[in-house]
Order: C-alpha cells, then sequence, then structure tokens
C-alpha cells in the first residue's frame, strides 16, 4: 500500500475572514481552505452579502443534489457567468425548461450504449500519439499536460466532428480553450456582494477574444459537416443535426448546436486531460503502482491493442484511475444557487443563497475516507475500503445534472493509459515542483515536463513480473469480469439511465 501524498495547497491554520477568503480564491480557489475544513459536515457562512451553504456530508450532498435538486438546479452566478461567454446556453450552464430539452436530445448520443463506435477513436488517437513520441528519440522531454491536452481534445474532435477530423483543427481548440481558462475570473466579486444580475459586469481583458477563436472554428466546422451531409461517420455533431425532441419535435438551432458542441469539447477534453497528466505524474513517483499498472496490461493486452471489450478486465488500471478522481476531482467546486427557500434539518436556506459541493473537501473528508491525503489505490479494489454511499464520490457531480459524459471519460482515460503504458513510462524532469492549479478545473500547474522512456509489453510474461497483492485482487476480479463498458462503482445506476 502506497504511503505518498501528492501535493496539495498549504492549508489555513484558522479560519479566513471573508475578506481573506475572497483575496485568496482569486488566485487559487483551493488556497481558500483551512484544516478543519476538512472535518466540516454541513455549516453556513456569509461570504460578503452572500449566505452560503457547504453540504460536505452524502446526506447533504444528497439532500441538495438528488432529493431536492428541483429548488438548488441553477448554477450559481458566479459559475454562469465565468462559463457563459463560450458555452452559452448550453447543457453545463442552462437549468430549467433550456436544460430540460438539451438533456433529453444530448443524453442518448453520448449515452454508454454508444461508447462501441466511440472506443476505436480512443485507440487509434492514443496510439497516433505513441507512434510521434516513439519518433522523439529516447528520453524525450515532452509537456504531459499539454500532450494530454491535445490528444484528449483530438479524441473528443474526431468523436464530434467525425474521424478524419486532425490534430491541426484539435490544436487550435486547445489553444482557445486554455487561453479562455487562464484568462477568466476566479471569484465573481460582484455578485457576491448581491448585484442584481441585469447590471452589466466586465468580463476581464481577452475574454471575448478566446471566445472568438473557439466559436470561429466550431462555426466552420458545423458548418461543414452541414454542408456535406455525411451522417455515416457516426459523429456526435451528425447526430446532433438529425435530433428532435422528443416532446416537440423540434431540432437544435444554430447557436444551441453550437453551445452544445463547445460544451461536449471542453467537458471532453479539459478534464479527461488533466487527470492523465496527474496519472502520469503519480505513476513516476510511485514504482510499486506503476509496475503493477504494467503487469496487469501486459497480462491482460498480451502486446495488442486494447479493445472496449478489455475495460472490464483492467481492473486495477481503473482502481488507479478513481483513486486519481478522487485526490484531484476534474472540477473541485460545484456551486448552485438556491430557487426558493429549504431546510435542511432545522437549518432554513432562503432562497438567493449560495450550496456549495466540494468534491475537493469531500473526497478528502478525513471522518469518511482513512488517510485521505495518501494514494491509495487499493480503496477501489473488489474488497477494498470505500465508503458505501455513493454520494462520498463525484468526480462527476451526480445526481440529475450528473456529468452526460461520464462513461465516455471513464472508458476514454482507461483506454488511453492502456495504450501509452504499452509503449512508455514517463519520468518527471528532476527539478521540477508539481503545484495544485485550481481555475475552472484542477490542473498539475501550467506544465508538467515529463520525460518519455520506451518499454516493451512482456508478452507471455505475466507470471514473472512480481504481481503485488493488489494485483492478485485485481486478477481475481478481471478473470470474473464480464465484457462491457466502463461504469463508476458509486454511479452504475445512473449510467444505464
Amino acid at each position: 500500500m502506497s504511503d505518498f501524498i501528492p501535493p496539495h495547497p498549504p492549508r489555513l491554520p484558522r479560519p479566513p475572514t471573508p475578506w481573506e477568503r475572497v483575496r485568496l480564491g482569486r488566485q487559487n480557489l483551493l488556497a481558500t481552505f483551512e484544516e478543519q475544513a476538512f472535518g466540516y459536515e454541513f455549516m453556513s457562512m456569509k461570504l460578503l452579502a452572500r449566505e452560503v451553504f457547504l453540504c460536505n456530508t452524502p446526506e447533504s450532498v444528497q439532500f441538495a443534489f438528488s432529493t431536492h435538486n428541483d429548488s438548488f438546479e441553477r448554477k450559481s452566478p458566479g459559475h454562469r457567468r465565468s462559463l457563459e461567454p463560450l458555452l452559452g446556453d448550453g447543457l453545463f450552464v442552462s437549468h430549467g425548461d433550456v436544460w430540460r430539452r438539451r438533456r433529453r436530445i444530448v443524453a442518448p448520443i453520448v449515452h454508454v450504449s454508444r461508447l462501441a463506435e466511440f472506443a476505436p477513436v480512443m485507440v487509434e488517437t492514443a496510439q497516433g500519439a505513441c507512434h510521434r513520441w516513439a519518433g522523439l528519440g529516447p528520453s524525450a522531454e515532452i509537456d504531459a499536460l499539454n500532450e494530454m491536452a491535445q490528444l484528449t481534445a483530438e479524441i473528443i474532435c474526431r468523436t464530434v466532428f467525425g474521424r478524419q477530423l486532425g490534430r491541426e483543427r484539435a490544436l487550435q481548440l486547445v489553444e482557445g480553450f486554455t487561453d479562455y481558462q487562464q484568462r477568466v475570473g476566479q471569484m465573481d466579486f460582484l455578485s457576491l456582494l448581491g448585484l442584481p444580475e441585469w447590471l452589466p459586469q466586465p468580463h476581464p481583458p481577452g475574454i471575448y477574444r478566446s471566445v472568438r477563436r473557439v466559436h470561429k472554428v466550431l462555426d466552420e466546422l458545423i458548418a461543414g459537416h452541414r454542408a456535406n451531409g455525411d451522417r455515416d461517420d457516426a459523429s456526435i455533431v451528425g447526430r446532433l443535426l438529425d435530433a428532435r425532441d422528443e416532446e416537440t419535435g423540434a431540432p437544435l438551432d444554430t447557436r444551441a448546436l453550437r453551445n452544445e458542441a463547445a460544451v461536449l469539447l471542453m467537458a471532453g477534453h479539459e478534464t479527461t486531460a488533466n487527470t492523465l497528466a496527474w496519472t502520469w505524474y503519480i505513476l513516476s513517483q510511485v514504482p510499486d503502482v506503476e509496475a503493477a499498472l504494467h503487469a496487469e496490461v501486459d497480462r491482460v493486452l498480451e502486446g495488442r491493442p486494447p479493445t472496449l471489450a478489455d475495460v472490464p478486465k483492467l481492473v486495477y488500471t481503473r482502481a488507479v484511475l478513481e483513486e486519481v478522481l478522487r485526490l484531484y476531482p476534474p472540477v473541485p467546486l460545484l456551486t448552485r444557487e438556491a430557487v426558493r427557500d429549504e431546510k435542511f434539518h432545522t437549518c432554513h436556506i432562503p432562497e438567493g443563497s449560495l450550496i456549495v459541493v466540494c468534491p475537493w473537501l469531500l473526497h478528502r473528508h478525513r471522518l469518511i475516507w482513512p488517510k485521505p491525503d495518501h494514494f491509495i489505490p487499493e480503496r477501489f479494489l473488489p474488497g477494498g475500503f470505500r465508503p458505501t454511499s455513493k454520494f462520498a464520490y463525484i468526480p462527476f457531480s451526480i445526481g440529475p445534472r450528473i456529468c452526460t459524459g461520464m462513461a465516455f471519460g471513464l472508458t476514454e482515460a482507461i483506454l488511453t493509459i492502456a495504450t501509452i503504458a504499452q509503449n512508455f513510462m514517463l519520468r518527471l524532469v528532476p527539478g521540477h515542483r508539481v503545484e495544485v492549479a485550481c481555475r475552472l478545473t484542477l490542473r498539475p500547474g501550467e506544465r508538467l515536463p515529463m520525460w518519455l522512456v520506451p518499454r516493451r509489453p512482456l508478452v507471455g510474461e505475466a507470471a514473472d513480473t512480481g504481481a503485488t497483492p493488489a494485483m492478485q485482487a485485481a486478477g481475481t476480479a478481471a478473470a470474473g469480469a464480464a465484457d462491457g463498458p466502463a461504469e463508476c462503482p458509486y454511479h452504475r445506476e445512473t449510467a444505464r439511465e
């Protein structure tokens, strides 16, 4: 069992004042938390002019995001304001009837049942990255964060717009999304003052230039797809063009189509890219875990590329991924606005107050997780200790607004890890310090320099790899795994909806 504690921002020795919290949050949202916050359960505070309620137990998360979701389905003003320039009324931002109509259209198109169409694109693209890296020579240095961003952007671009879409367009979108995230504000100061939303509020300089870069590429791709009229490549945008609301029969208009494509691209590349980058960094720091993962990949795949049917057999690989998602949830702070008065036990929650569910705190809660800051993938192996409540582990959110691409993201990450681990080990460049950077998503800084170390799958030598007890447990579970899509252990019922 690993004793490795991956990096996290320093924790404050005492609760900060509201002004201190706002000041710190403008630089890094995760730097605003005091040590005691990792033991809080349900609490309220006044943040400038806003009442804020923190839900930090499975029971309170279930209350806010599931049983009383109708009262808290609206994203917070700060959340909407930070994303609306880029995503418009896309699924990640909208609420009410707009959200329900869009969800009815989008959810079936990215449903778990479609993974068989998407998985070959994921593997082909990861193989392409490996072939490109092989041409760099031994011990070449790469920026693993940027490489994962390009790889996942190419996967989602080819999935959304068709398998023939190349890296050039994907790179344009990566640059646009990255520039946007670097410019967007961290803390919506004016909304915390309780100012009305109709009051014009300036965005940071350069925001709309970044938006125009992304929208220009999307508009061109959608127009080309519409003009081509080809619906045979199983692309998501082709299905969105053909989709009709099951109740009204109405199609998505041009702006709505672009907004939903932007949501899919942002959620489909940014979050997975960060998770993969964190995975390569952690594997480079924990040799025993890396060796166990390699042994499983070599045993299951026997030197061939992975397929969707292999995903349930890669039990240890998945456990590593899920522990990375626990420690570094892609979106570490989920905020909603109360649309009506509510009550949690004896606590009154007035309309207009903010509800905060913070996976960063919940996933490291010292009353829920033993050794919460340690990297211990065995938690997610069969028989491993983890909370029984699915509301304790929410890397993709939970409830009606759970991420529609959850199964896609898990499958993409597992297949990418398996493909790259067959061919390379990644080693952190000595002297580079990895720090947690939190803007819209959770990143290992602005760059992650790593060396590429080629390797070969040990075909037929799985018995001599020195499997750990964790690997033996993973192998036993994999032997009985049925072929099928990846599912999150806490959301199996939801994934099948």
